[in-house]
């Protein structure tokens, strides 16, 4: 129980750095217009984002506060680098729009979540793929700004990622419905059921 209340662990860690982070890179795009550093950020991003769960299995550091802050700043990055290229005219507004609708209607369906106590379904293996495709995907599109014949190469690559990712995206939204689905059907609605209260309630007030 300690280890799962635990705040400083090397996760934790790799995600405020990548939270912290996400402002850093919009003010290198969009002000300075510092593509490398961008690009590198990115990068960090992709690479930290895959090893803070494997860095969590193996030193046993698997806490609460991961859980939550690990999907909410993929999340962020999501939103913040697709309207960053948007922006910046590097990504078509439709790709950005898609992404973000998806997103939207799935923060819609939270509310329903709650009425069965939950806070979130499982993370499907699709839906990891897809964000692993499109946080590969965009520093490869970033790179790809250039005139050199390398940099369009990688710039093609990237966008293969990108849609290659979209599909798998929005795919994974769909079986995210279907559990929806199967979650509303089968799970009692918390608010209209009746809490029961524990035999050792009255006394609970002597163990702390």
């Amino acid at each position: 129980m300690l280890a799962q209340n635990r705040v400083l662990t090397v996760p934790n860690v790799l995600s405020i750095a990548r939270l912290v982070l996400i402002p850093v890179f919009i003010y290198l795009m969009l002000v300075e217009h510092a593509t490398g550093w961008a690009v590198a950020i990115l990068m960090f991003s992709g690479v930290s984002d895959y090893a803070d769960g494997k860095i969590a299995r193996l030193l046993n550091q698997s806490s609460k506060l991961g859980t939550l802050l690990d999907p909410a700043v993929d999340r962020l990055y999501m939103v913040t680098v697709p309207i960053v290229f948007g922006i910046s005219g590097i990504a078509p507004w439709w790709f950005i729009i898609t992404l973000l609708a998806r997103d939207g209607l799935l923060a819609l369906t939270l509310p329903l979540l709650w009425t069965r106590g939950l806070t979130a379904l499982p993370v499907t293996y699709i839906g990891k793929a897809a964000t692993f495709a499109l946080m590969a995907g965009f520093p490869l599109v970033l790179l790809g700004q250039g005139d050199a014949l390398w940099s369009r190469i990688v710039g093609w690559f990237g966008w293969a990622f990108l849609i290659w990712g979209l599909y798998m995206y929005l795919w994974a939204f769909v079986l995210y419905l279907v559990q929806m689905a199967l979650v509303m059907r089968e799970m009692p609605n918390v608010k209209r059921t009746k809490p029961r209260t524990p035999p050792s309630a009255p006394n609970a007030g002597e163990h702390g």
